[in-house]
């Protein structure tokens, strides 16, 4: 066995991320939503009036709009009850904007995220970190080297309160608005929590930020809010990490991320998400880039019961580009439905998708994309290709790609490929001295390098282990 998967065998991955702890918090709402509930959640957090009416409106949009149910193949979602969720829980941390160090955390909070290896990654890797228990974030810190060039890295409360201005300008309104889907509106009501990060023109901040999104009691929801601003010129990386343990209710996640990348900036914005077995993850991304900005989005998804993503760029200036990558892994009963939505607005944009899934033990994955290309943005490209991988034959794996082509002047190339591990291939490693299981994690690392080079090191090592425990079994 290599090096590399020795390393994989001694870490007790499974033991990070699968502890729960007691329930405490300092706040609790009520199950369900109604519009008491989204005034409480206004209130205890002491917003200005505008955004309780942004909310309110969100509301009323989520209470009109249907369920998706008609769309082809989709994951079931008739257990998703919003009335059986806890939309809101404060964690007991005396500071309402969280702390700057580790010590002044309460100690079931600060062991949950020492456990996770979070501090590790702020000395060894990360510009700044941000940490979210529940429904409020209890740590924030950025390098005093990036804030005195005018970086902000802080959470959503505090951004909404501290800098108004910027928030009430971009928060739901040209990116993500409540009234993209019914999961965006419920978003838009109940959203608590999250990152704010601002990078302003010509400025390029060379180590990653991350945030860490944890939830920890049964049957809530967690709706954190992302909102990215690159100035022209400028330049960051974001990284993003959920997890939850498992329980007998099933959990929410239904965050919301609006990025938007102003004239030749770049954003890179990197996920791994491990939920458990019980936690449907629903979820609206979504990026805007200007003339010459170029957008990177990396996923790795899997451990949840269902999970419906699909990260989406507009392309609005010329020159433009994107670039999607997307690792899905499914087990037994679990229905991962990921994919990617790239809008060319303007002439010469570029975007390509890249999307590897796994399928093990009757589960499902599916590829569901959009391309749109509209008439006039001549000289554009785009480049899409699904790569699928069966463990069995009660696995499935399907491929939706749609595309929407109104400029005759462009390329456009669709490759997509569906396999099963074959048997000569574990013979000719076991006869390398390979048990059958070290043989077919071999082969689906090398299927996923290609993605996993994409991430910093410690990320794609993070990634490798929880595919690995998914393989096994032993997750969730």
């Amino acid at each position: 066995m290599s090096s590399k998967q020795d390393d994989l065998k001694e870490t007790n991955t499974e033991a990070r991320f699968e502890f729960k702890k007691e329930e405490k918090s300092a706040f609790k709402s009520e199950k369900g939503l109604t519009e008491e509930t989204v005034r409480v959640i206004s209130e205890d957090k002491d917003e200005p009036e505008w955004m309780l009416e942004r909310r309110l409106r969100a509301l009323e949009q989520f209470q009109e709009m249907p369920m998706p149910t008609d769309w082809p193949g989709q994951p079931d979602l008739s257990e998703v009850d919003v009335d059986e969720i806890v939309p809101y829980i404060r964690p007991d941390v005396d500071v309402r904007a969280g702390v700057d160090d580790w010590t002044e955390l309460p100690d079931d909070i600060k062991d949950t995220f020492d456990k996770l290896g979070i501090p590790e990654a702020e000395k060894n890797a990360l510009s700044g970190v941000g940490a979210q228990y529940e429904s409020e974030v209890v740590y924030q810190n950025m390098q005093e080297r990036w804030e005195e060039k005018g970086v902000i890295f802080c959470n959503m409360d505090e951004a909404v309160q501290e800098h108004e201005e910027l928030v009430r300008e971009h928060f739901m309104t040209k990116c993500v608005p409540p009234s993209d889907n019914k999961f965006a509106a419920l978003h838009g009501a109940i959203w608590s929590g999250g990152s704010f990060v601002y990078v302003p023109e010509n400025t390029t901040v060379d180590m990653p930020v991350q945030a860490y999104f944890r939830m920890n009691s049964e049957g809530m929801g967690q709706f954190e809010h992302t909102l990215i601003i690159a100035e022209e010129g400028s330049e960051v990386h974001y990284i993003e990490g959920c997890s939850a343990p498992k329980y007998s209710k099933f959990n929410l996640h239904c965050g919301g991320v609006e990025v938007f990348v102003d004239e030749d900036a770049h954003v890179q914005y990197s996920t791994v998400q491990n939920w458990s077995k019980n936690t449907y993850n629903l979820n609206t991304k979504r990026a805007i880039a200007e003339k010459g900005g170029r957008m990177e989005w990396i996923s790795g998804s899997m451990g949840s019961k269902a999970t419906m993503l699909y990260p989406s760029t507009i392309l609005k200036g010329r020159g433009a580009s994107d670039n999607h990558i997307t690792i899905a892994f499914a087990g037994e009963g679990q229905d991962i439905d990921t994919g990617a939505k790239v809008y060319h607005n303007a002439p010469e944009t570029k975007s390509t998708v890249e999307s590897k899934s796994i399928a093990k033990d009757g589960g499902r994955t599916n590829y569901r994309g959009l391309v749109h290309i509209a008439d006039g943005a001549e000289n554009s490209s785009t480049a899409v290709e699904c790569d699928a991988l069966m463990f069995d034959n009660e696995s499935t794996s399907d491929t939706m790609p749609y595309m929407e082509i109104n400029e005759s002047k462009v390329d456009v190339a669709h490759e997509a490929t569906v396999g099963k591990i074959g048997d000569e291939d574990i013979f000719y490693l076991q006869s390398r001295g390979l048990d059958d299981d070290d043989a077919k994690q071999m082969i689906v690392s090398g299927f996923i390098e290609p993605i996993t080079e994409e991430l910093p090191i410690e990320y794609a090592v993070e990634l490798n282990r929880l595919v690995e425990l998914e393989m096994e079994g032993s997750l969730g």
